[in-house]
């Protein structure tokens, strides 16, 4: 007969195989669905997306205020002078500017062509170049760039977006300052209908080179 002693060690080495086997299956599955999740935020773009109207919290009128967002990262597609592949916050798209004036009883418009995004959980800044204006708007402004920011409100909270003008981007002159990519102030304007949806995705690395 085995003796308990002989039986005891049987059943340790039997014991200390199947840790072994379970550890490294463990170890596998999770290797696996962190390259899952890498490959997977790789492969992300972030995205602003809606229309909504909003109004100023320190300025009461009648008037009627809306941005529409159609943004999407489309990271390293923008070669500049010393970025000659471009940058991860490269991107496309349009954002529509509309402002009905009560006073005036017309609504003026813009549209301008994405730049650049760049996004946190719930927030994202975006900049544009205004390609279109329409009648008794500055004709100098198209060709400009112009700052956004959204902030994709939770259960119970607003949405809410900020803008890089009307006295928030200004030179101690009082002048409008010049918007650099990717620069808005913080999103301070609460929408009252409609809303946005931001789509976080991390900032990429440059792509290999083949």
């Amino acid at each position: 007969m085995i003796s308990s002693r002989r039986r005891t060690a049987a059943m340790l080495a039997a014991l200390a195989v199947t840790v072994t086997l379970t550890g490294a299956a463990t170890a596998s599955a999770y290797t696996d669905h962190q390259e899952a999740r890498t490959s997977a935020v790789a492969s992300a773009t972030a995205s602003v997306t809606g229309s909504a109207t909003f109004e100023l919290p320190f300025y009461k009128d009648k008037d009627v205020r809306s941005f529409t967002f159609d943004a999407h990262g489309a990271p390293y597609t923008r070669p500049l002078p010393g970025a000659s592949a471009g940058l991860p916050a490269d991107a496309k798209g349009t954002i529509k500017v509309s402002h009905y004036s009560a006073d005036r009883n017309v609504t003026y418009t813009s549209e301008a062509k994405v730049d650049c995004l760049v996004t946190s959980p719930h927030t994202a800044t975006v900049t544009a170049i205004v390609t279109e204006v329409s009648p008794g708007m500055p004709a100098d402004m198209v060709g400009k760039r112009i700052g956004l920011s959204v902030y994709d409100g939770g259960k119970g909270e607003p949405d809410r977006v900020g803008f890089s003008w009307d006295g928030v981007n200004l030179t101690d002159k009082g002048e409008d300052s010049p918007v650099g990519t990717c620069m808005a102030p913080a999103p301070y304007a609460p929408v009252v209908k409609g809303g946005y949806t931001v789509k976080h995705a991390e900032l990429q690395s440059p792509p290999q080179k083949k």
